[in-house]
């Protein structure tokens, strides 16, 4: 993926080149990266969440996920919903930092990197971005980092391989040429990826066509589900 244009405060870096960065509660920027956000989830976001707050899926998606639906785009998108107190603040912030942080969205964890990944076949290719914005006083601190030290310790490792996952649905030939989902497969789409609960519902109550029989251990955990919903998806829409 070529980047043709960045603005100022973003810059390429390479996957072993390094940086100073370090946040916590006692730099003087401490939570501004958590207000004027437009916050877009993945389906392991939203699976986090979901343990983060103990809440069934369609009662985290009531309390705190906003469902957009654009006429030109084959798929829904899921954004987090935010505090309505003229900052646009996340509803998980506080002044002591993030309630759900050992479950926090991989935006988040990742900032102030970017990550983004093109696949050609069956080859990913990374690409990784460094946002300098002027508030953040975190690249203050003389605390080395690469991308990849960073990516650890922020243990993004579940997030990017559920995200890469992703990409061989979003990133598919047919998206944006000829393919037009059916109202049954929209709603597919939605339960496998976005809504666990249902889904898994779906598997138990054997509603759900498909060809192999889905093993209990599958059904039970919730990251097997979410990755067998994803071979579901890909099979439904893109064979």
């Amino acid at each position: 993926m070529t980047v043709p244009y960045l603005p100022d405060q973003v810059s390429r870096i390479e996957a072993g080149e390094s940086f100073f960065f370090l946040c916590h509660k006692d730099v003087s920027c401490f939570t501004e990266c958590c207000r004027e956000l437009e916050l877009a989830l993945t389906p392991y976001d939203v699976l986090r969440l979901r343990w983060a707050t103990g809440l069934t899926s369609d009662e985290l998606h009531q309390r705190y996920i906003i469902e957009e639906n654009h006429p030109a785009r084959c798929f829904p998108e899921f954004y987090l919903s935010m505090v309505d107190d003229g900052r646009a603040s996340c509803v998980f912030v506080t002044p002591h930092g993030c309630s759900v942080y050992q479950n926090r969205p991989g935006a988040c964890r990742t900032y102030p990197l970017g990550r983004g990944v093109t696949r050609h076949g069956g080859t990913l290719t990374e690409q990784f971005i460094l946002l300098r914005e002027p508030h953040c006083r975190g690249f203050d601190e003389k605390c080395l980092q690469t991308v990849q030290s960073f990516t650890a310790s922020q243990g993004l490792e579940p997030y990017n391989r559920f995200n890469d996952m992703l990409t061989g649905i979003t990133q598919h030939e047919r998206i944006g040429a000829d393919l037009r989902l059916s109202a049954e497969q929209y709603r597919l789409y939605k339960l496998a990826l976005f809504n666990l609960d249902s889904f898994r519902r779906l598997i138990l109550e054997d509603q759900l066509e498909y060809p192999l029989e889905v093993p209990d251990r599958i059904v039970q955990d919730d990251e097997l589900l979410l990755g067998f919903g994803m071979r579901f998806v890909k099979a439904l829409l893109l064979t």
